[in-house]
C-alpha cells in the first residue's frame, strides 16, 4: 500500500509504515530544512539532533525520521 504526502505544495508517494524522511529519501531529497544558511536532512535518524524537523500538519517541530508517514499529510520546510 502506499502513502501520498504533501510536500512544500508536490505530490510525494511513499510506501506505508515508511517515516516522512524514508519518503523524503525514497524521492530523492536529501534535504529539507535550512539552518544557519545550510541544508539539513537527516543526520542522526533516530531523533536526537533534530536536523530533520518539519512542519507537519501545521504542528511545528515534527522530527522526520520519527513520525510515521500518513496518507495526506502536508509537511512544509522549517527555516531556523
Amino acid at each position: 500500500m502506499s502513502v501520498r504526502i504533501r510536500v512544500d505544495g508536490a505530490e510525494v508517494v511513499g510506501r506505508d509504515g515508511q517515516t516522512i524522511a524514508g519518503v523524503l529519501i525514497g524521492a530523492g531529497r536529501r534535504s529539507w530544512r535550512t539552518a544557519a544558511g545550510a541544508e539539513r536532512g537527516v543526520f542522526c535518524g533516530i531523533g536526537v539532533c533534530q536536523d530533520c524537523v518539519l512542519t507537519v500538519n501545521g504542528v511545528e517541530g515534527v522530527r522526520a525520521c520519527q513520525r510515521t508517514a500518513r496518507d495526506g499529510d502536508t509537511v512544509e520546510r522549517e527555516s531556523r
